[in-house]
C-alpha cells in the first residue's frame, strides 16, 4: 500500500511540475491583457481563495505566529517583486527561455547565495559546477554568436532580475519553520495581494471588457493548476517522501516549459536553449548532489 501512494505521488509530482512549466505559457498569454501587478492580484487572489478547502482537507492549522507572519511580510515584498520581472521577461521574451534561464539559474544563485551567507560548504567539485553552469546559462543567452546588443536587451534583464529575486524569497520563506509550509503560502498570498492592491493595482484602469474565453483558461490555468494544484503536491511530495526524492522533479519544468512554449506559442526552440538547459541541470545535479533518475 505504500508503494502504491508513492507511485500516486510521483505521477502528482510529474504533472505538478509541468504545471510549473506551462506556467510560463500561461503568463505570456496574459501579457495581452493585463499587466504584472493585476496578474499579482487576480492569480494569487484565486490561489488563495482555492488553498482554504485544501488546508482544511489536510487537518491544517491556521494558526501563525508573530515570526511567520513576519518572515510572510518581507518575503512577500520580494515575492511581488520577482513575479513583476518574471512577468515582464515573459510579456517581451520568450516563455520557453525564461522557463529554461530562471528555473535553472535559479537554484545556481540560491546555492552561490548560501555558500556567501556560509550555509554551504564549498566543495572542488562544485567549482566546476558553478563554471559549468556559467556556460550553460551563457549559451542560453547564445553569447557565443551575438553581439552585446543582442544579449542585453530589456527581457533577458528581467529574467536575470527575477533569477536573483527568487533565491532571495526562498532564503527568506525559510525562516519560517514553525507552520506547514502550505500554510505560510496562504499567508504569503494575502499578503501579497493586499500590499498589490493597496499599492500598485489601478482597477480603473484594467479593461475588465476585454477578457475572453483565452483569458479565462490561462488565469484559470495559472491560479489552479501552476500554483495551488503544483505548489501543494510538491510540499506533499516533501513532506511524504522528503526532499531528496522529490529535487529530481524540479528538472521536468524547463524542459516542460521549452516544449510547451514550442506547441502553443509556436516559439523558435535554439540549439543554444536546449544544450544550456542541460549543462545548467548537470551543474545543479552536481551542487545538489541530486539523483535523476531513480
Amino acid at each position: 500500500m505504500l508503494e502504491k501512494h508513492k507511485n500516486l505521488i510521483y505521477i502528482l509530482l510529474f504533472f505538478g511540475m509541468i504545471g510549473w512549466g506551462a506556467s510560463w505559457v500561461n503568463a505570456k498569454v496574459l501579457s495581452h491583457y493585463i499587466n504584472a501587478y493585476d496578474m499579482i492580484l487576480f492569480r494569487f487572489g484565486i490561489t488563495a481563495v482555492s488553498m482554504v478547502p485544501i488546508i482544511l482537507v489536510l487537518k491544517k492549522s491556521f494558526k501563525i505566529d508573530i515570526k511567520s507572519f513576519g518572515v510572510a511580510f518581507l518575503a512577500s515584498l520580494t515575492f511581488i517583486a520577482y513575479m513583476k520581472y518574471y512577468f515582464m521577461g515573459t510579456k517581451y521574451g520568450t516563455a520557453s527561455l525564461g522557463g529554461a534561464f530562471v528555473t535553472t539559474l535559479v537554484p545556481i544563485i540560491t546555492f552561490l547565495m548560501l555558500a556567501i551567507l556560509g550555509e554551504k560548504k564549498m566543495r572542488k567539485r562544485d567549482y566546476f559546477a558553478l563554471f559549468l553552469g556559467a556556460i550553460g546559462v551563457l549559451t542560453m543567452l547564445n553569447i557565443w554568436t551575438s553581439s552585446l546588443k543582442d544579449i542585453f536587451v530589456i527581457q533577458n534583464l528581467y529574467f536575470l532580475l527575477a533569477s536573483f529575486l527568487w533565491p532571495i524569497f526562498t532564503i527568506i520563506s525559510s525562516k519560517s519553520k514553525t507552520i506547514s509550509p502550505i500554510v505560510f503560502s496562504f499567508y504569503l498570498y494575502i499578503i501579497t495581494i493586499t500590499l498589490d492592491a493597496l499599492f500598485f493595482v489601478d482597477f480603473h484602469s484594467i479593461a475588465y471588457d476585454s477578457f475572453d474565453g483565452i483569458f479565462w483558461i490561462n488565469l484559470i490555468g495559472l491560479s489552479l493548476i501552476s500554483s495551488t494544484f503544483s505548489n501543494t503536491v510538491y510540499f506533499i511530495g516533501i513532506e511524504k517522501l522528503g526532499a531528496g526524492s522529490v529535487s529530481s522533479f524540479i528538472f521536468l519544468v524547463p524542459f516542460s516549459a521549452i516544449i510547451l512554449g514550442a506547441l502553443f506559442l509556436r516559439e523558435h526552440i535554439s540549439y543554444y536553449i536546449i544544450i544550456g538547459t542541460f549543462l545548467t541541470i548537470f551543474a545543479i545535479k552536481i551542487l545538489n548532489n541530486i539523483r535523476i533518475f531513480r
